[in-house]
């Protein structure tokens, strides 16, 4: 069994649950889908996909709004995992050109028939329908720097806390920064101070309702980049669960 960490946060958060899940089967199917590229299946051992999607709270049927794909390492095992019932909703930063063109090929080979991509602005927050779960893993502190595009990242929040149903989850997975971390650190790490993305995403009206230590690393040095190879690959993340509250 994977147990997924919880702890409690300052009083000014709302206090996050322990909780200890099985990675459901429909979750362990997706990951093993032989149709996975090899490097892709290669970064299983650090960035562990089954801990992160049992931790998101993903089953099938829902409707996935998913940031920055990427490529699409986890849209394929998103799109096994909600099923013909789901959809996962792409959404790339038009900037990032090999993502989009990488996005853009997934699409194009069909197999995924519950996926779509789209290149927009950077911040752009647009889903045909309202999402079960808005997902953003190693991307927040990317809106932070503007070479990729200009964002207001309390409108962004806002919007994704509009673009969900009330009862909707928020994850978040990023690079523990050092704290006081500002704007130009983060561009120059590539990393975000987990207190400040609590801070911000509750201020937009979401709840904090679950953390993961699942991908903590203590021994990594947080004022390193985390392209710096004496930690790439091997940073300690954070893993944070946000809920809009189900009377909004």
């Amino acid at each position: 069994m994977r147990r997924l960490a919880v702890f409690c946060v300052a009083a000014a958060f709302s206090a996050a649950v322990f909780a200890a899940e099985p990675v459901p089967d429909f979750v362990a199917k997706a990951i093993a889908d032989p149709s996975r590229p090899a490097g892709q299946r290669a970064a299983d051992a650090t960035r562990k996909p089954a801990e992160t999607i049992a931790f998101a709270g993903v089953k099938p049927g829902m409707i996935v709004g998913e940031f920055y794909p990427g490529g699409g390492y986890f849209t394929r095992m998103l799109s096994i995992a909600v099923g013909p019932s789901g959809h996962v909703y792409g959404i790339e930063n038009d900037r990032w050109k090999s993502a989009v063109k990488a996005d853009t090929e997934l699409a194009a080979q069909g197999q995924l028939k519950n996926v779509s991509m789209e290149a927009a602005p950077f911040g752009t927050v647009r889903f045909p329908q309202p999402l079960d779960i808005a997902w953003v893993t190693q991307n927040y502190h990317d809106l932070k720097i503007p070479e990729y595009g200009v964002v207001d990242t309390a409108a962004f929040n806002r919007a994704v806390f509009q673009a969900l149903k009330p009862g909707g989850a928020y994850v978040i997975l990023d690079h523990e920064a050092p704290a006081r971390t500002d704007t130009a650190a983060i561009a120059r790490l590539h990393r975000i101070e987990k207190a400040q993305v609590i801070r911000e995403i509750t201020a937009a009206g979401f709840k904090l309702a679950g953390q993961g230590d699942f991908l903590r690393h203590p021994g990594d040095d947080h004022t390193l980049s985390i392209f710096d190879k004496k930690v790439q690959g091997k940073t300690d993340q954070y893993a944070l669960k946000f809920v809009k509250p189900a009377a909004q």
